[in-house]
């Protein structure tokens, strides 16, 4: 199977890849089937370890190619990185606070649950816009070479990605579950909110490909918004258990999966 994989052209990886996380989400989703309670602790836990994942990702798979792509560009590659990482987060940062505005206006709205659902629903779908970006960007940064950008790390960062999809799924399925709506409803919903990124994730290895230029742009881009999911939402998440040591120690767990991943296999 990894054989076959290999032989794909970047965007079929991409592609797959990012129905793999789709796939995740879903599964997030059918919690509201499976059980009534859920062990709160095991999905924190799973959202530490991909902060970790992620974290390292970042660094490994997309901002230490964007330094080499840039000096093998002869582009100003400290000031190109730095702006496009700015960028990223930037970006998610203007976006969480549009949505959140608008969040909060529809919840003083007691009676409008429709429209809060709308709203949960497309937060999080732009949300997983930047995420599907990233490795679309991961996978289409392989053909040209560059150091640290393997397909091994493309992976891991899907993977990572993939981890954290999960307890999102759940956040929009278990709320509408919560305010009524039928488990299949609520299932289709949260489902859905993760099919932009078999999407982004083509968009973003077909650019990278086609336009070789960006590439270190679009690398420290998807990285700052990697970056700002990770210690906007990510991380607190998981520090609101009460085993906030725990949740630490799952952090430090997936940065070292990824990083010896890359140094020891890479």
């Amino acid at each position: 199977m990894f054989q076959f994989f290999e032989t794909l052209s970047p965007v079929w990886q991409a592609f797959f890849a990012c129905m793999f996380t789709f796939l995740i989400t879903s599964l997030g989703s059918s919690i509201v089937f499976m059980c009534k309670k859920i062990n709160q602790t095991v999905l924190d836990g799973m959202l530490g370890l991909a902060a970790g994942i992620m974290i390292a990702a970042s660094f490994f798979s997309l901002i230490s190619p964007a330094i080499d792509m840039a000096n093998i560009l002869n582009m100003p590659a400290a000031l190109i990185v730095t702006i496009s990482f700015l960028l990223g987060g930037l970006i998610l940062f203007i976006g969480d606070n549009i949505y959140s505005y608008c969040i909060k206006r529809e919840e003083k709205e007691e009676n409008n649950k429709l429209k809060r659902t709308i709203m949960l629903i497309f937060s999080i779908t732009m949300h997983n816009i930047p995420e599907g970006m990233a490795i679309g960007v991961a996978f289409g940064s392989l053909v040209y070479g560059l150091d640290g950008v393997t397909l091994l790390s493309a992976l891991s960062l899907a993977i990572g990605i993939g981890i954290q999809n999960f307890p999102e799924g759940s956040a929009i399925s278990l709320p509408m579950l919560r305010d009524g709506h039928s488990r299949i409803k609520s299932f289709t919903f949260g489902a859905l909110s993760g099919i932009v990124e078999p999407i982004s994730g083509v968009i973003g290895a077909l650019l990278v490909l086609k336009i070789r230029v960006i590439l270190p742009i679009l690398l420290a881009l998807a990285a700052g918004a990697m970056i700002y999911v990770v210690v906007e939402e990510i991380i607190p998440e998981s520090q609101l258990n009460k085993n906030k040591d725990l949740m630490a120690i799952t952090t430090i767990i997936g940065f070292c999966i990824m990083m010896f991943l890359d140094v020891a296999l890479g």
